[in-house]
């Protein structure tokens, strides 16, 4: 019979992206960690699962004593997180994921895994999921009281003001938005009832580049770029979200620009990366054009010297000169650390 009261895996509940919050009455808010969703299986014989089922457990060793912590039969929603520097660390955390059982091992040692949990599906056998949000919670404190780090138990309040501070204030310490949920809602697996209410800023860059889509007869993505102090072009994401006829109408458009070079190459410049083991097989060869085109696009979070996710097409802009897309533009936040956060 199984430790728990309903079969692993699950698909983990999910949020609605909104650039606006709801509001009280009846809603409650909390930080949104950058990192791997993971549900957590407590047992003789854990099990730490992706948001797509897979274990993820081969990849963070150091996190099992952790699992064992938990009460046979609890369940509880996750993130998985590394902290460098007092700061969740995404690019730090992707390369987690590897083949290699040595590359693994050494990494848990140098830059050892954390978990923050959210929200309890089951406890000791008991299944919650029908239980609204708050006596979930209330649950959820009661558990981790005394089960102490790795684990860590994100903040939550009520209080709309509040949230709002730690909007602001905790965008430093890695978190990337503020997930809103209502009070008296069950646990909805695969369901995005939940509001994410995350970050949008504007941003003028300049087109260095294009991949081509598979179809291979339209724009897939253009590359784009902002100078630094140096004068040199330096990638900082991609933008794809155009319609199937703009992207034929794109791709003659920039075949006519298409160039030896683009982006820089020196110490302080970053470059259109090769294909990774998170690229799926997908071809990212790219194609430079002559840095004149400039178009303004909205972003979400920064990680290092780039986009954090793909942006926003919002307008082109060719009033203004390419030169004037400086790195300076770029808005990183400053507050709190992660330690000064979670609970």
């Amino acid at each position: 019979m199984s430790d728990w009261p309903f079969p692993p895996p699950i698909k983990p509940m999910k949020a609605k992206v909104r650039e606006t919050p709801p509001e009280p009455p009846g809603w409650w808010y909390e930080p949104k960690w950058d990192g791997f969703r993971a549900v957590a299986w407590g047992s003789a014989t854990p099990r730490l699962d992706s948001r797509n089922g897979r274990p993820l457990g081969r990849y963070f060793p150091e996190l099992v004593p952790a699992l064992e912590r938990l009460p046979t039969g609890t369940v509880v929603d996750s993130e998985v997180v590394v902290v460098v520097d007092d700061v969740t660390q995404f690019d730090v955390l992707q390369m987690r994921i590897h083949p290699a059982k040595s590359r693994v091992e050494m990494l848990a040692e140098q830059t050892p895994a954390e978990l923050v949990a959210f929200d309890l599906l089951a406890d000791a056998g008991e299944d919650l999921r029908d239980r609204p949000y708050l006596e979930r919670r209330e649950r959820l404190e009661a558990l981790f009281a005394d089960i102490g780090h790795p684990w860590h138990l994100t903040p939550v309040t009520g209080d709309f003001e509040e949230a709002g501070r730690w909007f602001v204030e905790y965008e430093h310490a890695g978190c990337d938005g503020i997930i809103c949920k209502r009070e008296d809602e069950p646990y909805r697996e695969d369901k995005r009832t939940w509001i994410k209410w995350k970050h949008r800023r504007d941003c003028d860059c300049v087109v260095g580049g294009y991949r081509v889509h598979k179809d291979g007869d339209k724009i897939g993505s253009i590359l784009l770029g902002l100078y630094n102090d140096a004068g040199e072009l330096h990638f900082i994401g991609h933008c794809s979200g155009f319609s199937d006829h703009d992207r034929v109408e794109l791709l003659a458009r920039f075949s006519e620009l298409r160039s030896d070079e683009s982006f820089g190459g020196g110490e302080w410049t970053r470059t259109p990366g090769a294909e990774s083991r998170w690229s799926a097989g997908k071809s990212l060869d790219w194609i430079p054009v002559t840095p004149g085109v400039v178009v303004e696009v909205s972003y979400d979070q920064l990680e290092g010297g780039r986009f954090r996710h793909a942006t926003r097409f919002e307008r082109w802009r060719p009033d203004k000169a390419p030169e004037e897309c400086t790195m300076d533009q770029l808005q990183r936040p400053e507050g709190v650390g992660f330690s000064d956060v979670v609970l």
